[in-house]
Formats: structure tokens, C-alpha cells, sequence
């Protein structure tokens, strides 16, 4: 059984998996939602998962973990204590991914953006942005699951548990059979 083949498996166990209609963080419309806070509650996937990312990385010198909130904080965390190193994480202040709570980036700092989910690499992009202005490098990008089935590239050293196609639709785009399903919205960036 492949890894992908695995970590499905997985979040149907856990009921991560959802089917419906929803509008998913970017903004695009899915039949498919990685409720991955479902699956990461548990502490053997978390382990597990966060592991996968590790082993990737370990032999470069990091020295921060970032993630986006609120969907990164989780795994990031455990990336991070894994690899017992500074964990903070980016969220979003009158619509813009910045710092709060006192986080820092210092410059020069060797650090390593971790999210949970990725479709388009939107909310990704946006840490990568704040790191860069801090003036640090950016040695990689680890994510769960990369949703466009590999199509994007945010990095070089760009790590994903398990690429998926997992098809979506820009709002102009959505299908009858999907329009026809009540929309849910269950990603973060709204939240205040």
C-alpha cells in the first residue's frame, strides 16, 4: 500500500475525509475536504505525520519552525519539538499574514514553513513572504497534504506526506451536481 494510499486511509478512519460541497481557504470549491485537525488530535498520526516531514529535513540546520494559523499550528508544533527547535506561527491581521504575540524572526535565521494543507499554496506563500521581509532563508517547505497533486512548487525543498489530486473549481466553474449540495465553509481565514 503507498504512503497516499495510507494517509487516506487514515483521515477515513479518523473521519478527516469529508465529502460535500465546500469553499476551501483559497476561495476555490471542492467535493473533498482534509479536516486534518480531525486526524491530528490523535497523537500516533500526529507523531507519525510530523515524522515523515523530520526525516525530510533533519539534516539541514534549522532554526525556526513557522506555520500559518490556525491549520499549520498543530503539525508545525510537532515538527518543531521534534526537531527541538523555536516554533511560532504567522496568522492574519486585518486580512494581511503577519507576526503577533511577540514572535520574532531574526535575520539570517534558517527556517522551515510547515502547513497542513495545500491547494493552491496561497496561505503558504503569504509565511514565506513575512520570513523573507524578516530577512531569514527559507530551507524548505513541508506540508500533510499537497492537494494539487504536486502541481505547486513553493519551494525548492518543497516535502509533502502525500500528493493528492483532489479536484476543485473556481466559484464561476462549480459543476451542477456540486452547486446543487449545501456550500460549507470550514477553512480558517475567517475566523476573528
Amino acid at each position: 500500500m503507498s504512503i497516499s494510499d495510507q494517509v487516506l486511509d487514515i483521515f477515513r478512519e479518523t473521519g478527516a475525509l469529508l465529502q460535500g460541497h465546500f469553499i476551501l481557504t483559497s476561495g476555490r470549491h471542492s467535493g473533498t475536504y482534509f479536516q486534518c485537525a480531525k486526524v491530528l488530535q490523535h497523537p500516533e498520526h500526529l507523531q507519525r505525520f510530523a515524522n515523515e516531514i523530520v526525516d525530510h529535513f533533519r539534516d539541514l540546520a534549522v532554526d525556526l519552525v513557522i506555520s500559518p494559523a490556525v491549520g499549520g499550528i498543530v503539525l508545525g508544533s510537532e515538527v518543531g519539538r521534534q526537531l527541538n527547535i523555536q516554533t511560532i506561527f504567522a496568522e492574519r491581521e486585518q486580512g494581511a499574514m503577519t507576526l503577533r504575540r511577540g514572535f520574532e524572526i531574526q535575520t539570517g535565521n534558517n527556517v522551515l514553513v510547515v502547513e497542513d494543507v495545500v491547494t493552491t499554496g496561497g496561505s503558504v506563500q503569504e509565511v514565506m513572504n513575512v520570513v523573507i521581509k524578516a530577512g531569514a532563508n527559507i530551507v524548505g517547505v513541508g506540508v500533510l497534504v499537497d492537494r494539487s497533486g504536486g502541481a505547486v512548487k513553493l519551494h525548492d525543498n518543497q516535502f509533502c506526506v502525500t500528493e493528492l489530486e483532489a479536484i476543485s473549481y473556481e466559484a464561476d466553474e462549480v459543476p451542477e451536481e456540486l452547486a446543487i449540495i449545501p456550500v460549507l465553509k470550514p477553512g480558517s481565514r475567517s475566523l476573528k
